[in-house]
């Protein structure tokens, strides 16, 4: 290996970088119980136990065994185990049947995370100028997978946690009840006169392969929403029969509804929903998140819808969801508000790839772009997403029924 040291302080910064990442996982888990971290609630969903194993094959897989001398595996079986969709490194557990892997423990995952960080700590310290302009854009993609998996943790444990009839709380209510009534800010409209706009990655810092390369879109005129739609115009669009009105609703979005008996977001109970019997709360709808049950809060975001309830309920405003386009272009407007944290944006685009969209180069091509195909893209990013991670041209991708994420809407119209 070349013992010319790399610059110190890009390799410090990154060094720091890993070890808050890795440590901010463990933090996301320590609330929950064994018994939590080894469940699979539905198979879209990843117990906490293997979104804690695989992000630790990520750098054991990409990063070490390839680039570090020496390396020894922590458990050769893990490979075949914590595989998620990687076909070029050969097969691995189906992903249906993540929840029944009780072994290893616990305890052993994180005896093998430690492995693969004193690993990767160490290629840090060691690595030479050359290897280390090879080793830190693999080092940078795995602290970003690892975060993107950081809300997953959040998102997946959620479900599970409504799955149960006791409605668990993730963790204790930090801070005062949610109000049972006030008086939301009134929405207005943006104009946007239209015309060419530049949209995707700027050069400088990181982004996914998926947000590249930055080209020219042309924009027609249209306004867009300055804030999120909120769960108090969300809870009237439900009390004027929303769910019950075929006309509003796509036809593969009628079909959900009627095939899943959906009548409210996921996580709404209504007062007589049984599961509140020993709740002893007031009437009126109840959300169920990661403090538990709380009573709806009319101004906070509506969050935990479909796509499909998204485009419904635009439909039902008398307007529509905004291009994934329009959205970045608004993204620094004056006005505009609850861009990022709140919920994802569901948008009216479908992922597809960029005009000149290359993949990044060996195993990482897996990464985004064979999964253009069937999806729709969101923007923003979520309570659930760590600070920092997203940015304007951040490009998230669900099937238009996924409805267990922070996802919510804004609305748009045309002029």
């Amino acid at each position: 290996m070349n013992l010319i040291r790399p610059k110190l302080p890009a390799a410090e910064a990154l060094r720091e970088l890993f070890e808050a990442v890795r440590a901010h996982s463990l933090e996301l888990a320590a609330p929950l119980s064994a018994e939590d971290q080894c469940i699979q609630s539905m198979p879209d969903a990843s117990p906490t136990k293997w979104h804690l194993a695989h992000t630790t094959w990520f750098f054991e897989t990409v990063l070490l065994q390839p680039h570090a001398s020496g390396y020894q595996a922590f458990d050769p079986r893990f490979h075949y185990l914590f595989n998620s969709y990687y076909e070029a490194l050969g097969p691995r557990h189906p992903r249906p049947q993540r929840g029944l892997l009780t072994r290893p423990s616990l305890d052993e995952v994180h005896a093998y995370r430690r492995h693969v960080d004193r690993a990767v700590l160490e290629l840090i310290a060691h690595a030479g100028e050359a290897d280390w302009a090879t080793i830190e854009p693999i080092l940078t993609l795995g602290l970003h997978h690892e975060q993107q998996h950081q809300e997953l943790i959040l998102t997946d444990i959620l479900h599970a946690l409504w799955c149960n009839p006791l409605l668990p709380a993730y963790r204790a209510p930090g801070g005062p009840g949610l109000r049972l009534a006030s008086s939301p800010p009134p929405l207005n409209w943006l104009e946007r006169p239209g015309g060419v706009a530049e949209v995707g990655h700027v050069q400088g810092g990181f982004a996914f392969d998926n947000e590249m390369p930055r080209h020219q879109v042309l924009l027609r005129p249209h306004a867009i929403a300055d804030r999120l739609v909120n769960c108090g115009e969300f809870a009237q669009f439900v009390a004027d029969g929303g769910y019950q009105r075929p006309e509003l609703w796509l036809s593969d979005g009628w079909a959900a509804v009627q095939a899943q008996g959906w009548r409210a977001p996921a996580y709404w109970l209504a007062a007589d929903d049984p599961r509140l019997a020993h709740e002893g709360v007031p009437g009126g709808w109840q959300v169920f998140g990661l403090h538990g049950v709380r009573p709806l809060e009319p101004e906070a975001p509506v969050a935990q819808l479909s796509f499909f309830e998204a485009a419904a309920y635009a439909e039902w405003a008398g307007a529509r969801l905004p291009t994934e386009f329009e959205w970045e272009a608004a993204h620094d407007a004056p006005g505009i508000a609850q861009m990022s944290g709140q919920v994802w944006q569901w948008t009216r685009s479908s992922y597809d790839p960029y005009p000149g969209f290359r993949p990044l180069a060996g195993v990482a091509a897996e990464y985004n772009g064979k999964f253009m195909v069937g999806q729709l893209v969101l923007r923003g990013g979520s309570v659930a997403t760590p600070p920092g991670h997203t940015r304007p041209s951040y490009r998230n991708f669900f099937p238009p029924a996924a409805r267990w994420q922070f996802s919510g809407l804004r609305l748009a119209k045309d002029l």
